[in-house]
């Protein structure tokens, strides 16, 4: 009895090792539903890209995603904020998931040569005619969450709860989530426990995700500064007040604000990326104007550099003895901030389904993501970044001397096949270990 025991015992322990080493339910079910239904979302994928619309005009996207939605038994509610909607999915008592997608399109002319490439042509809101492009990957973001949420509904037995599917119109206006808010989007349906979204990376390979916990995007503020001055000859400059030297000194002190009144350790920016006045090379011109983009972390920074600015604009003008200039600040995108514990989750979970070499710890970036509104609203959230060059590709960049186009360019196009696998393999699997039934161990 004894001698069988002990020789009984080793294997017992060998099999509790495979099964510790097995991939999880979730990963399991997520790879085997996108291996037979990846073709039909690369379809839907590459209808997107060929209709895309700009910002808040989003109308027959946002039809064409809630018949999908409505296809699978979510309970579809349209027209939030704009063109935005949601679809409800439940199944049972459990926690509630708020997964995001954005739907706007760029006023870019598309130049990738891809056989699917976008010819739209629309009238943008200041009358001019311009080339509609998704250059930023949210064509990846539907018809990757229109996979998911296929993939959900047709697994019931794998996860209970709630799971709000939500297509947000004027993500690159940096608008929509706030007007989705603002029209009572959290009053629809119960609070949910936590959100998760992703976004296409432009410079990292396919099959690979990169997450940050804390801050990963920035505050973005528009600020527009009118110079006044009095015009004149500019032969006879004694006669007049010059806004243009004035704004070349604010420009200059501008700067002083990051390096001498901002913390070191605190990220901030401000870029003036226009200026603008005068009309002829011997007239001195009554007022000049820039427009700036001011970046930050933290809140407190953000108003920090907000009072600085109107400040040194100020002084600016009263150095010259000029009147006092106009300085318009519009309130721009708060900064994201992913919740660390969801964040490593979120990493551990897509780590067991695609391996955890491919997931990587990414760096905040100075760039701007509405998604932080829903975190501000008291959501959990988590924005990870997928994978969407291929690794050949990224190859054939580096030996070229270039680096790949990056989002916003007319050159820009993600290897679809590859990234939605990738994406709907890792947020299929988040969602469905997100909410596991309780009874499973």
């Amino acid at each position: 009895m004894t001698l069988r025991l002990c020789c009984l015992i080793p294997l017992l322990f060998a099999g509790l090792a495979v099964a510790k080493d097995s991939p999880p339910k979730s990963a399991t079910v997520a790879k085997a539903w996108t291996a037979e239904h990846l073709p039909e979302v690369v379809a839907v994928y590459k209808q997107l890209h060929q209709a895309p619309e700009l910002s808040f005009a989003e109308e027959k996207t946002a039809a064409r995603l809630a018949e999908q939605l409505r296809e699978i038994g979510c309970d579809v509610r349209t027209d939030i904020g704009g063109h935005g909607l949601i679809g409800v999915l439940k199944n049972g008592e459990g926690k509630t998931l708020l997964l995001r997608a954005d739907m706007d399109a760029l006023p870019v002319v598309e130049e990738t040569g891809v056989p699917y490439a976008s010819k739209v042509r629309a009238t943008n809101e200041r009358g001019q005619t311009v080339g509609v492009m998704h250059a930023c990957g949210h064509d990846i973001h539907m018809s990757n969450l229109v996979g998911v949420a296929r993939m959900l509904a047709e697994n019931k037995d794998a996860w209970q709860g709630t799971v709000i599917f939500l297509m947000q119109p004027a993500e690159e206006r940096g608008a929509g989530s706030k007007a989705m808010l603002d029209d009572g989007l959290l009053t629809m349906f119960p609070r949910p426990d936590f959100a998760v979204a992703l976004h296409v990376s432009a410079d990292s390979p396919c099959g690979t995700i990169g997450y940050c916990p804390g801050y990963a995007c920035a505050n973005v503020d528009s600020v527009d500064i009118t110079i006044k001055g009095r015009g004149g000859h500019g032969a006879y400059p004694e006669t007049t007040i010059d806004p243009i030297p004035i704004a070349a000194k604010l420009v200059l002190d501008l700067q002083t604000i990051i390096s001498r009144e901002i913390k070191p350790i605190e990220p901030a920016v401000i870029t003036v990326g226009a200026i603008e006045g005068g009309t002829k090379h011997n007239v001195i011109s009554d007022e000049c104007k820039l427009q700036l983009t001011v970046r930050s972390y933290s809140p407190q920074v953000r108003e920090q550099l907000a009072e600085a600015i109107k400040r040194k604009a100020k002084a600016a003008a009263m150095s010259a003895g000029a009147p006092e200039p106009e300085v318009l600040i519009s309130e721009g995108t708060p900064s994201l901030f992913n919740d660390p514990q969801l964040a490593e989750q979120v990493a551990e979970i897509a780590g067991r389904v695609i391996g955890s070499d491919n997931v990587s710890r990414s760096e905040p970036t100075m760039g701007g993501e509405d998604f932080s509104r829903y975190g501000i609203a008291g959501i959990p959230i988590c924005m990870y970044k997928l994978g969407a060059v291929s690794q050949e590709r990224l190859d054939e960049f580096k030996r070229g001397g270039t680096p790949p186009p990056s989002l916003h360019s007319p050159r820009f196009y993600p290897d679809p096949d590859a990234t939605l696998e990738t994406g709907m393999n890792t947020m299929g699997a988040i969602a469905l270990e997100l909410l596991a039934p309780s009874s499973d161990e």
